[in-house]
């Protein structure tokens, strides 16, 4: 007869049991450090408070973000009531200047016409009459300025620098020069 074999028992593995000490820092069958616990528990505390950083640095970019769009909506809001002012204005000084402009050529032609008699007879009728063209010529000018509109003037003068540009850049650059010494 063949022997028997004996079997053993099968014993079931040792479960971690926590020693009954004041800290409750070791755990049977593996002994835990007091240092290796509070590194944990700091880096655990630490990872919260990045978590928390992070969550409240994109609070703050949110609402920047939206402060940012308010103040850029106020900003175009002036922005378009300043423009609309500006062009108010604008137009009632450019009319204000036309006046001006108009009242100006009738005052030199009238200086002008009072002066011819004085040129006639220094030097010559012929001149006197030049004198007398140039000063009609300067009151229809301002006549027919006074009664034009911007727009109308606007329009005349694009024309004429597209008909004349060489002429329109001669003119701008006299006219700059005179504007440049009469504010020096």
């Amino acid at each position: 007869m063949p022997a028997k074999k004996t079997t053993k028992p099968k014993t079931q593995p040792k479960k971690a049991t926590v020693a009954a000490t004041e800290n409750a820092t070791e755990i049977a069958g593996a002994p835990a450090s007091n240092e290796s616990v509070k590194t944990s528990e700091a880096k655990t505390r630490f990872n919260a408070a990045i978590e928390e950083a992070k969550a409240g640095g994109k609070a703050l970019t949110d609402e920047a973000k939206l402060r940012a769009g308010e103040y850029r909506e106020q900003a175009r809001v002036r922005g378009e009531d300043w423009a609309t002012d500006a062009k108010t204005k604008a137009g009632e000084l450019a009319v204000e200047g036309k006046h001006k402009v108009s009242e100006g050529l009738s005052g030199l032609s009238r200086v002008i016409d009072e002066n011819a008699g004085a040129i006639d007879e220094k030097l010559g009728a012929k001149y006197g009459d030049y004198a007398r063209n140039t000063s009609r010529a300067l009151q229809e000018n301002a006549q027919k300025l006074d009664e034009k509109s911007l727009d109308e003037l606007a329009d005349e003068t694009r024309a004429s620098i597209r008909k004349s540009p060489v002429a329109a850049v001669g003119l701008a650059a006299v006219v700059g020069f005179f504007f440049a010494r009469l504010f020096r």
